[in-house]
């Protein structure tokens, strides 16, 4: 009942090049590659044990468990949505660093699917409101949105709270969504937005530097296309193929 050695060989060869594109290549996404574009079933265990076995995991002894951790997510799509907006900074065509720009990014809490991800320069409060009031046209009016203390989205904490709402606060007023923001220096609150952030921006360095905010933007339109439809979702309701022999192995 061994893998065969062809599986092993594809196991590391979507290992390298997915991490060379600079996307996820943990266990779960290779077997969703194995299965969706090769017809290939293998197990999590499996997968991670032949990763393991060369040499391509590195272990973390000291890092908290997962089981540590308590979970938080919407249990529907629409319940909430995350936003947060990330720096990034392009690159002039001789290689010298060029203008800053800020990246606004709008999650679904529970499906993780990725709304809306805009380049800006930089993020303003009508930025914030218009890129949301396009979410709301694809994909319907969320329950509630969860969001940092930026001022492009609260200003509960300027001068004290005794300022009026901002343009984003009296749209969600309007609409009837229920605000909710994260405590100061809890960053985790919105780990779902962050962590989205952090995979986009590992793709991102991957990519040929760009070089205007233009650029930038069809980059984000690519990784985006690729987070939302060509990786392995916990709400996906798209079955993989059926399997095929491990003896019709296709190549990458």
């Amino acid at each position: 009942n061994s893998t065969p050695n062809e599986v092993v060989d594809l196991i590391l060869e979507l290992r390298e090049k997915l991490t060379a594109t600079g996307l996820d290549a943990g266990p779960d996404t290779i077997g969703w590659h194995l299965a969706h574009h090769h017809g290939v079933t293998v197990s999590r265990a499996t997968i991670a044990r032949y990763l393991a076995k060369a040499g391509l995991v590195v272990p973390e002894p000291k890092k908290r468990p997962k089981s540590s951790y308590i979970r938080f997510a919407a249990a529907m799509p629409n319940e909430t949505w995350q936003s947060d907006f990330t720096h990034y900074r392009l690159t002039r065509p001789d290689g010298a660093p060029g203008a800053d720009c800020e990246i606004l990014t709008w999650l679904d809490d529970c499906s993780r699917y990725a709304l809306s991800v805009t380049a800006h320069q930089p993020v303003t409060g009508p930025a914030v409101i218009a890129t949301f009031r396009a979410a709301i046209e694809r994909h319907g009016t969320p329950y509630s949105t969860l969001t940092d203390n930026g001022l492009v989205f609260t200003t509960r904490f300027a001068q004290g709270g005794r300022t009026s709402r901002n343009g984003f606060e009296t749209e969600l007023a309007r609409l009837h969504v229920r605000q909710k923001n994260s405590r100061p220096n809890h960053p985790t609150t919105c780990g779902k937005v962050e962590r989205f952030q952090h995979t986009m921006k590992t793709w991102l360095r991957a990519q040929p530097p760009a070089a205007t905010i233009t650029d930038l933007q069809h980059q984000i339109d690519t990784f985006t296309e690729l987070y939302n439809h060509h990786r392995p979702t916990a709400h996906s309701h798209t079955e993989p193929p059926p399997p095929r022999s491990t003896s019709e192995v296709r190549p990458v």
